[in-house]
């Protein structure tokens, strides 16, 4: 009989798109290829790492046999910053458990917002954009998902940030009519 293990084998064959479904569960009755909880201290961190960031994956094609999703946890340390960069064709959500994001975006990074606990940031796919921990004795933690497996980070060396960016607030555009919400974090 074939295996099953979620950790070494794909899902198994059962329609057109190569995925179980309800009508055509596979043989192990979603078992071990149903809902997969990673435990927190289960996390690889075999990823790429950037200086100053600590990545660790939790879901993954390998790890679980996602298709079309990425997701796991970032650490900046305190007072750190990446380079310039961007994700190519992938869109990224990143929400914050811990500390003080700043993000910086745009061909110059001549844009900012920051966002804390609770708060979640959307980057479209090929914004060049930069994360900033704006704490200097706090590290900053963050879950990251991705819109799919593959890991894509494209450094931008000639990217010259401009000296002040511009801060922007993020506006719902489907409750722009709805009067304004000042947020700001205490630290």
């Amino acid at each position: 009989m074939a295996s099953t293990d979620p950790h070494t084998d794909p899902l198994p064959l059962t329609t057109e798109t190569g995925r179980p479904t309800m009508d055509n569960p596979p043989d192990d009755g979603w078992k071990h290829t149903g809902v997969q909880v990673i435990p927190g201290d289960r996390l690889d961190t075999n990823t790429p790492q950037t200086p100053g960031m600590n990545r660790a994956a939790a879901v993954t094609f390998a790890r679980t046999g996602a298709q079309k999703l990425w997701a796991g946890t970032v650490k900046i340390h305190a007072d750190a910053k990446t380079g310039a960069h961007h994700h190519g064709h992938l869109e990224s959500i990143i929400y914050v458990v811990k500390g003080k994001a700043r993000m910086r975006w745009g061909s110059k990074l001549e844009f900012t917002a920051e966002a804390g606990p609770g708060d979640f940031i959307y980057v479209p796919p090929y914004v060049p954009h930069q994360e900033i921990n704006a704490l200097k004795d706090e590290e900053l933690e963050c879950v990251l998902v991705r819109s799919d497996g593959e890991a894509i980070a494209v450094n931008l060396p000639d990217v010259v940030p401009v000296e002040k960016p511009e801060g922007v607030r993020w506006v719902d555009p489907t409750h722009a009519n709805l009067p304004e919400h000042t947020h700001e974090h205490q630290h």
